[in-house]
């Protein structure tokens, strides 16, 4: 039987938004506010993605699983939240494709959620600027559920809260941490190539379909589909 999905679910940051370069800006001014040396733009691209406070961890440690002492942590991270705060969507742009993409799930009936681990101070107005807001039935932050991706609570939440079931539910990520909550929750993953995967080679990873721009998202969700089976929905794209 072939089928609809009826629930899409998107990752944020490097995904719909290239929100890089003014987090790195931030993340910079508030290093150097504590006499730290910057880190620059690509380091930036290769720590987001587990949240802003483990951002931070990364740029102080130059590790991804590090902890910094916290004094210094505690200062560059209020820092940096009031600096991010003031430019969320100042040099970041909308990644080719996904206004009209989400234009056209949304005009054929699907239902759209965003769930990130960008804390929710950010999210919303964030998805407000780059004039996405309107697009998306539910959105999840890092800290709107106790635990964050790549723990599958928000998934499941998010699917609960707009009456969806996971089988007929995909997210669309740009990391391992994707990934693994996508597998977690039981739902399946599709991840972009041109995100921030930390330096991981996604292409490795098995069971994970890859994209290289937004357009070919429509096409691959009609793979999954017939694949997978996804149970009829009442509304949505045909994807026989």
């Amino acid at each position: 039987m072939t089928g609809r999905a009826r629930l899409l679910l998107f990752d944020l940051d490097g995904t719909l938004v290239d929100s890089a370069p003014d987090i790195a800006i931030a993340v910079d001014a508030a290093l150097a506010a504590q006499g730290r040396p910057s880190i620059g733009l690509e380091a930036v691209r290769g720590y987001i993605g587990n949240g802003a406070s483990r951002l931070i961890h990364r740029a102080l440690t130059g590790t991804r699983d590090g902890d910094a002492e916290p004094a210094v942590f505690d200062a560059v991270y209020a820092s940096f939240l009031e600096l991010y705060q003031a430019r969320l969507f100042v040099d970041s742009q909308v990644y080719p494709g996904v206004e009209t993409v989400l234009r056209t799930m949304v005009d054929a009936g699907w239902t759209l959620g965003v769930v990130t681990n960008k804390p929710e101070r950010f999210t919303r107005p964030l998805l407000e600027a780059a004039g996405l807001a309107g697009s998306f039935a539910v959105v999840l932050s890092g800290d709107s559920l106790p635990r964050k991706k790549p723990d599958p609570m928000p998934l499941v939440h998010a699917a609960a809260e707009v009456g969806a079931a996971l089988a007929q539910t995909v997210l669309i990520g740009d990391s391992v941490t994707d990934i693994e909550a996508a597998r977690l929750a039981g739902v399946a993953a599709i991840c972009v190539s041109y995100g921030y995967a930390g330096g991981i080679d996604l292409t490795a990873l098995i069971d994970v379909r890859i994209i290289d721009e937004m357009q070919e998202l429509p096409a691959v969700i009609a793979e999954i589909g017939r694949s997978q089976r996804f149970v009829p929905d009442s509304t949505g794209v045909d994807i026989k």
